[in-house]
């Protein structure tokens, strides 16, 4: 029996630039005893699009024997030209694409998973391809009839990270806080200069247990307020995780912030920071004031909003060694704060002028604004290590 299955949503990112979600789900089914040997694998593509361009999101079910490594095949039957990729290696001659394992996550057992992404442009035509085979092959055709319900499975990371700290350097739910004064391993600090805002521990709200931390972020340059971990990260990785849970109650404004701060050893000390700009989340470094993604339209767009008055589970991944970055807002790898050393217009173009890879040595959580930007805002659950740490 075969399920194909190809949903079409809408929803805006911004005024400027629509985006499309396609959604096509491709299963085989293992053949009863006796029958001829078939593919046995499903395929879920899960596509962003706008005007030019497109990021898609590929996920692997293996339904066949356990295999070392994978090689996923399509041809797209569009105009699309895939010009990067996280967590496979994809190339692509003419109209047929080719994804093979990163080699960490090459091993797929019977009823495994594997997930990939690429980014990518197209002109006249965008259709999701539909001839996937997996080691050679076919996952699929075109024929059989589709469910009564169609499956939707949110996009994740490759490999399926832990929610727990596991052997994490930090691992922090702000519960061994006695009193309202950040204490042990958190100390306030404002690294230029101080003025109103304030850090606290917060008992009254919090994503998990009974305390949080809740920083009152002011506006204006002089009102740094942050707290600092006494972890020295200089030999976490070679690529470091961190997960936090943020909630905050005003939207990102069109001027920078920053309410996440980590001094580098590749820029003198000077930091690498995430927070936002133009109403969505990006990634500055202060040595040149370079940002990810570009703040044009479409880079900014390429972006996300960090949603109000909820708790919001944010990762990020930074290879010290190769200077990639990639950035999660729940399961939702986000296109614009992804960073693999290959030129993507709207997105890296400042980023890539510095060459050598950040080493983040410390992490401190806070705010910091730069013009307009009051806020208050709550950290829960933070985790730094050399592992994935999910949500």
């Amino acid at each position: 029996m075969l399920i194909r299955v190809l949903r079409l949503l809408r929803r805006p990112w911004t005024a400027a630039v629509a985006a499309a979600a396609l959604v096509v789900s491709v299963l085989v089914t293992i053949p009863a005893s006796g029958a001829a040997t078939a593919a046995a694998c499903r395929v879920d593509y899960t596509v962003n699009a706008w005007a030019g361009g497109y990021t898609a999101q590929v996920k692997i079910t293996n339904l066949g024997p356990a295999a070392s490594g994978w090689k996923l095949t399509w041809t797209y039957t569009g105009d699309q030209r895939v010009t990067s990729a996280w967590n496979a290696s994809v190339t692509q001659t003419g109209a047929s694409v080719v994804a093979v394992d990163a080699g960490w996550n090459g091993a797929l057992s019977t009823g495994g998973t594997a997930e990939f992404g690429l980014q990518g442009t197209w002109r006249s035509a965008d259709p999701v391809p539909s001839d996937f085979a997996l080691n050679g092959v076919s996952c699929g055709d075109d024929g059989g009839t589709p469910p009564t319900t169609p499956p939707t499975t949110p996009p994740g990371t490759t490999p399926p990270p832990s929610a727990e700290c596991g052997d994490a350097v930090i691992c922090s739910g702000f519960e061994d806080q006695a009193g309202s004064e950040p204490s042990g391993d958190w100390r306030f600090t404002a690294p230029d200069c101080r003025g109103t805002g304030a850090v606290a521990v917060d008992s009254a709200v919090a994503h998990e247990g009974g305390r949080s931390l809740r920083v009152d972020g002011r506006a204006g340059y002089c009102n740094h307020a942050f707290v600092a971990h006494a972890a020295d990260l200089s030999a976490v990785g070679p690529v470091m995780y961190v997960r936090m849970w943020v909630r905050h109650s005003t939207a990102l404004p069109t001027s920078h912030v920053t309410f996440v701060s980590m001094p580098d050893s590749a820029q003198g000390g000077r930091t690498l920071r995430v927070g936002g700009q133009n109403g969505a989340l990006q990634w500055n470094r202060e040595s040149d004031d370079a940002t990810l993604p570009a703040q044009s339209p479409a880079g900014v767009a390429l972006s996300r909003p960090l949603p109000t008055n909820g708790w919001q589970c944010l990762r990020f991944a930074i290879d010290t060694s190769a200077g990639h970055l990639d950035t999660w807002l729940g399961d939702e790898q986000v296109p614009g704060l992804h960073a693999d050393g290959v030129p993507t217009q709207d997105v890296d173009q400042q980023w890539l002028a510095r060459g050598s890879a950040p080493r983040p040595t410390a992490l401190r959580l806070g705010w910091e604004s730069y013009a307009t930007g009051d806020d208050t805002v709550w950290f829960d659950d933070v985790a730094v290590g050399s592992s994935p740490i999910g949500c």
